[in-house]
């Protein structure tokens, strides 16, 4: 069986808090190597690492992982906007 691919925005999110991923992999207890493998779409979380993520962030899964492309998030706020307009 061929593993999908999970999107994400670790890196964005990462980044907007101003942490390394050495502080990232620190909080939620794996390595720093681990954090980048996850931002380059090279490893997929397990189910427990994705709600530390998660957890962490204090976000739903599904704002952080995705199996399509995600969108950037000015994106998606914009579209969130334009659709509560109407």
């Amino acid at each position: 069986m061929k593993t999908r691919i999970l999107y994400n925005r670790i890196a964005v999110l990462r980044e907007e808090r101003g942490i390394s991923r050495k502080e990232l992999a620190e909080k939620i207890g794996v390595n720093f190597q681990t954090v980048g493998y996850l931002e380059r779409c090279e490893y997929n979380p397990s189910l427990d690492l994705a709600f530390k993520i998660s957890e962490y962030f204090n976000l739903p899964i599904e704002f952080i992982f995705s199996t399509k492309p995600m969108k950037h998030m000015s994106q998606e706020i914009l579209e969130l906007k334009t659709a509560k307009d109407r």
